[in-house]
């Protein structure tokens, strides 16, 4: 039997509850049953068990970051040629992680390149590397040149607003990967930690003078655009505003018409959808390129760091979902089975 972490309605603790594992034939041509070893808690996570929004009907699984060993994969599918049962391997699922066994595409997930990575590092990287590929390199957005192992310098810097979340961290190494150089904004404290990701340059988000500060710096080359990461939609549109340049704004945030000013072009990310087709496009980022190769050469950082609230398996998801409603910054919680 499988145990489930079910999100009956808004505003109450997670209820566990069991039910069969999915049968092989039931995993299809695609789907890989991972039995999981830890659990990542994103925002997201806690704002949708406090929050009603209207694309999503409950009872609902949350949960979108796992990593753990493969139980199952169906012989003969297209999964089964890339993974098989004892693999250790993590990966992302929208709204679907928080079980015991938990079904992934096997598009949107790798193995664990080193047996030194544990499995509470691996599973920090799921829905923010998908989100920031996504408004990095997705054709509809900022569309930058992928990154690989040895890019050349392209001489052109992107801006990443709120370089020290989750999506940032992982923002910044991927933009930095491609050869572009990273300006971010974060707080003092943490320019240290985005510079060694691979920032060139950190500014005070919470400068009175930051807008127009980025945007000169920016415009001492050419840019490629801006992501806002995490914090204010309105203060990296007025950065495109303040600049000499047309900068186009990705926001991994919904964003409201009013912090779009004129003349500024700016887009939400996730407004086209969030299966595995949606991100086929930007997998040579990510599950299927660049981040297990970079990992395996120590290229890219375990970032943010994981910090273990618990080790009590689904046990103790609800007390990390308590916990991420906190606002966080630098670290991914974590939650790993016993």
């Amino acid at each position: 039997m499988n145990r489930v972490l079910w999100q009956d309605e808004v505003g109450v603790p997670g209820v566990i509850r069991e039910r069969p594992l999915p049968t092989t034939d039931e995993l299809g041509d695609r789907k890989v049953l991972v039995k999981v070893q830890a659990w990542a808690m994103n925002p997201c996570d806690g704002m949708l068990q406090t929050t009603a929004l209207p694309f999503v009907k409950y009872p609902v699984i949350l949960g979108q970051d796992v990593a753990g060993t493969v139980e199952a994969v169906a012989p003969g599918s297209a999964a089964a040629s890339k993974f098989r049962v004892g693999d250790r391997v993590f990966g992302f699922t929208a709204n679907n992680g928080f079980q015991d066994y938990v079904p992934l595409d096997y598009t949107l997930m790798a193995k664990i390149p080193s047996a030194d990575i544990p499995y509470r590092d691996a599973v920090v990287f799921g829905l923010c590397i998908t989100t920031s590929s996504f408004s990095l390199f997705g054709k509809d957005y900022l569309h930058l040149d992928f990154p690989k192992l040895g890019a050349p310098k392209k001489g052109k810097s992107v801006l990443v607003w709120g370089g020290s979340s989750a999506a940032g961290s992982n923002a910044i190494q991927m933009a930095a990967g491609a050869g572009y150089d990273v300006i971010t904004t974060c707080s003092p404290r943490n320019f240290e930690y985005v510079k060694g990701l691979g920032a060139v340059k950190a500014f005070d988000y919470g400068s009175p003078t930051v807008v127009q500060n980025v945007a000169a710096e920016l415009d001492k080359g050419e840019c490629a655009g801006i992501y806002m990461a995490a914090g204010s939609n309105a203060a990296a549109c007025q950065v495109s505003a303040a600049s000499k340049q047309k900068l186009f704004v990705a926001s991994s945030n919904p964003i409201a018409p009013t912090d779009i000013p004129e003349g500024v072009e700016a887009k939400f990310t996730f407004g086209t959808g969030t299966g595995a087709e949606a991100f086929a496009e930007t997998l040579p980022a990510t599950f299927g390129g660049y981040l297990p190769e970079a990992l395996a050469t120590g290229v890219y950082k375990i970032a943010p760091p994981p910090q273990v609230v618990n080790r009590k398996g689904l046990d103790g998801i609800q007390e990390a979902l308590d916990t991420i409603k906190a606002r966080i910054s630098a670290v991914k919680l974590v939650v790993e089975r016993s």
